[in-house]
């Protein structure tokens, strides 16, 4: 098979693309700058230049493909309705281009916010009112009635590996800027983890057999506290863990205040049993403890 993948060179798509070409697949990767054409190009894969305001490179990878996997997303949390908009309007360009070839599309979105306070399954849908993220994950799920074998695949919070990235490598600089690693109120809130790699490998099961209309959550742990993720990163840098109040989270976490405030446990038992995916790296706090998190930027 032929997969087109938006995002190839970020976080998810560094460990998707391996995934896809190790199993035998060819890939065409979306790459928006040289370096990240040439990052692609080194692991096997093919090039196609663009980016998500580029919606005739995006048809055209499409049209050329047997299947698409959509990564890519501007993460930019002072304009995430506009990239929302964006997003949307990415996913309705290649998803035309699928229309009626029975042809796989996944697409990622993310399982945080999605039932605060109580464990979320895939069974369960954003609030459209709340999530700027909704429509897009509607829209790929509509296209299952017009022949195309859609799936959106939510992802943890707190996508981990090794390296010093994402959600918990912000707050590993947070806690260095100031001082102190915090957590909100008693700290119990949680957030679901998976490693990149079970991810990346949930991604190709996902492109190869999810049926059409999938709702998919690459989750294997259900719940790390946050006061837990707080007091592996106060040991290994040295500074003192200590709760504040929820009035205080978006001066300490900037942008990040609301997130950390959110309890978030969800399940991907339905997606297991569906797709016979078994994670099998290792835990958020593992990686974080034992990981590169703390290396100097």
């Amino acid at each position: 098979m032929r997969y087109f993948v938006t995002g190839a060179s970020g976080f998810i798509g560094s460990a998707v693309v391996p995934e896809l070409l190790g199993a035998g697949h060819e890939v065409v990767g979306l790459a928006r700058s040289d370096a990240s054409a040439e990052a692609l190009a080194a692991a096997g894969a093919q090039v196609r230049r663009g980016d998500l305001d580029d919606l005739d490179a995006l048809r055209a990878g499409a049209a050329d493909s047997d299947g698409v996997i959509h990564l890519a997303f501007i993460h930019d949390f002072d304009r995430h309705e506009q990239a929302a908009r964006v997003d949307l309007r990415a996913i309705e360009a290649m998803g035309a281009e699928l229309k009626g070839s029975d042809r796989p599309f996944v697409i990622a979105s993310g399982t945080l916010g999605l039932k605060p306070g109580r464990l979320a399954t895939e069974q369960d849908m954003p609030d459209a009112a709340l999530s700027p993220r909704a429509a897009a994950a509607a829209t790929t799920l509509a296209l299952a009635d017009d022949g195309v074998r859609s799936s959106v695949l939510r992802l943890a919070p707190s996508v981990h590996s090794d390296a010093r990235t994402g959600f918990v490598g912000y707050l590993v600089d947070v806690a260095r800027r100031q001082g102190v690693a915090a957590y909100v109120g008693d700290g119990t809130s949680r957030w679901n983890a998976v490693h990149q790699r079970d991810a990346a490998l949930l991604f190709r099961l996902a492109a190869e057999r999810a049926p059409a209309g999938s709702v998919l959550h690459g989750v294997d742990e259900e719940g790390v506290a946050m006061r837990d993720i707080a007091e592996v990163i106060g040991r290994r840098l040295g500074v003192p863990t200590a709760s504040i109040a929820p009035e205080e989270a978006a001066g300490h976490f900037a942008w990040m205040g609301p997130l950390v405030s959110l309890d978030a446990p969800a399940s991907s038992l339905l997606t297991r049993d569906l797709l016979d995916w078994r994670p099998t790296g290792p835990t958020l706090l593992a990686d974080l403890d034992g990981g590169r998190y703390f290396d100097q930027a």
